[in-house]
């Protein structure tokens, strides 16, 4: 018995055996919201997978989808895995030929895509190779029109589906589940493949009350998206933990997630700290009940002292940083003070709230430079390295798989330092790091300290040319609406945050600084459009 394979058909089974009249609570659209219990929800996803089935998916059939945070994308998330076949789930922020790209390089033979997403797809299903099917998911029974040959409705097929079809119950822990490619910085995504196995236990680790401590009692609000490495895990966790699951669905904004957290008493949601920066702005606009919210956890890039400041003492809502990458399921790490720690100050807590914290369970990690492991110093760099049983070996077909996974384990790419605690602190991609006289500036220790002045609502720092140190820091700075601030101010009040010879040459004011799909900043694209800025001028 204690062989018994990890398989996601188990999260389903306990789903709708314990805990049938939970509710899964979807937005659709701006006027269309649905509330469906576990027992609904099991009996669709079989459906769901019994038409798959009729279309042609078998073991291993690539199923893409294109959807927002709904109950329909929830469906696919188990109807398609625990039939054996591989969820694709595929980034709608990214480029037109990303997703063309991702979708060949991925060989889906189907694609379910949300309703209001289909025009943004239609003109491209000429380009996709492998593509038999396209189900298109919206409350009306009705296909649209299309050139393509096989366009069909999702509800009409559920409605002529079997709710009593049968998973199969001899599949390897170890099958493909899942699918997810990189939000590509530089190149064309990466794919990502996630097994049954390290889904399974990524899902429980989030059960940990050193982790999310998702259980049975949390009402969870994800407000990072489905196609992007799996919700964080909170879709698969949420099915098996019996929680109830508040879907936001599609074009949600900061006042929309203030009104679904005090509508339905959430207790735990998770989003990227452009989403937060967002948020905290409207709560102070319109203030909202925030009184049921347990935990906010913040990832994908690193969360200024003052955003973490806010929410604790100004909202008294507990924000938590976390660490990961669409390569590590995500979690790594989460960065919670501990209980040795009753005696540190104010500063010294916030010191540790804004690294990306301690290593998760059954998850390896080392930073590393020419010299072996770093000292437990808080500033000797190097590059993180990981391992586990939820960490990929590998891109799937991609000969960039040499370049990030070596003796075992992945590199990240990350340069970190590790506090004398344990806990670790991103100090930078290696791609990004500013070398200034033959010594390393972190570009996020920048970042961090300019987001502290209340004038600055977002802060980025690169690396310019320069004919006597090599490189330069230069900020790029978004000021708040309304806010005003000038160079000299901000250059004054890094005095005393960082080394004297790590404040920037000079500061830029921008409108907006360019963005990856996943709201991380995009320093490739920013560094394109400072060179023609001095260029211009």
């Amino acid at each position: 018995m204690m062989e018994t394979p990890l398989l996601l058909t188990s999260f389903l089974k306990r789903a709708e055996k314990f805990f049938p009249h939970k509710e899964i609570i979807s937005r659709t659209s701006t006027t269309t919201t649905h509330r469906i219990t576990n027992a609904q929800y099991a009996k669709r996803t079989r459906k769901l997978a019994d038409a798959l089935t009729k279309l042609g998916m078998t073991r291993g059939t690539k199923v893409g989808t294109f959807a927002w945070n709904t109950h329909r994308h929830l469906e696919a998330y188990f109807a398609i895995p625990c039939s054996g076949a591989v969820l694709h789930t595929i980034n709608i922020r990214l480029a037109p030929e990303h997703i063309v790209y991702i979708i060949n390089h991925a060989e889906d033979e189907i694609l379910l895509i949300d309703g209001d997403l289909f025009p943004l797809v239609e003109p491209a299903l000429g380009m996709l190779k492998t593509v038999k099917h396209v189900i298109v998911m919206s409350d009306d029974k009705t296909a649209p029109q299309s050139n393509f040959p096989n366009i069909h409705s999702y509800e009409a097929l559920l409605e002529e589906a079997d709710e009593t079809f049968e998973f199969p119950e001899d599949l390897d822990e170890n099958t493909p589940a899942g699918m997810c490619y990189t939000s590509a910085t530089t190149g064309m995504p990466k794919g990502v493949v996630y097994t049954h196995r390290s889904i399974v236990l990524h899902s429980l680790a989030l059960g940990l009350a050193e982790s999310f401590g998702i259980k049975e009692s949390d009402i969870t609000l994800p407000i990072v998206p489905m196609f992007h490495v799996n919700a964080w895990g909170f879709p698969f966790a949420g099915v098996n933990f019996g929680t109830t699951q508040v879907m936001p669905g599609p074009m949600f904004t900061p006042d929309l997630i203030l009104d679904l957290i005090e509508e339905h008493k959430v207790t735990i949601t998770a989003g990227v700290p452009t989403i937060w920066l967002g948020v905290l702005n409207a709560q102070k606009k319109q203030p909202r009940d925030l009184s049921s919210l347990r935990l906010i956890v913040s990832g994908g890039s690193a969360s200024p002292k003052g955003l973490i400041t806010a929410y604790l003492e100004e909202l008294n809502v507990p924000y938590v940083n976390a660490y990961g990458m669409t390569e590590t399921s995500p979690l790594v790490t989460m960065s919670y003070p501990l209980s040795t720690m009753a005696d540190y100050d104010k500063e010294e807590l916030l010191n540790l709230r804004v690294t990306q914290g301690l290593t998760a369970s059954l998850i390896d990690t080392e930073v590393v430079n020419e010299d072996g492991p770093v000292p437990w110093d808080g500033q000797t760099m190097g590059e993180l390295r990981v391992r586990g049983p939820w960490i990929a070996s590998e891109y799937y077909k991609d000969e960039r798989t040499a370049d990030a996974f070596k003796d075992g384990w992945l590199y990240t790419g990350d340069i970190a330092v590790i506090t004398k605690e344990g806990y670790i602190k991103i100090t930078d991609r290696t791609k990004d790091l500013i070398k200034s006289g033959g010594e390393w500036i972190s570009s996020v220790d920048l970042e961090n300290a300019l987001m502290s002045h209340p004038a600055v609502f977002e802060a980025a720092v690169i690396a310019v040319p320069h004919e006597k140190w090599q490189e330069r820091p230069l900020a790029c700075v978004v000021l708040h609406e309304g806010a005003s601030a000038t160079k000299e101010e901000l250059l004054a009040s890094l005095e005393g945050q960082v080394a004297k010879w790590w404040i920037p040459d000079d500061v830029i004011f921008m409108q907006e600084i360019p963005k990856t799909s996943v709201g991380k900043f995009l320093k490739a694209k920013l560094r394109e459009d400072v060179k023609q800025l001095i260029n211009t001028n």
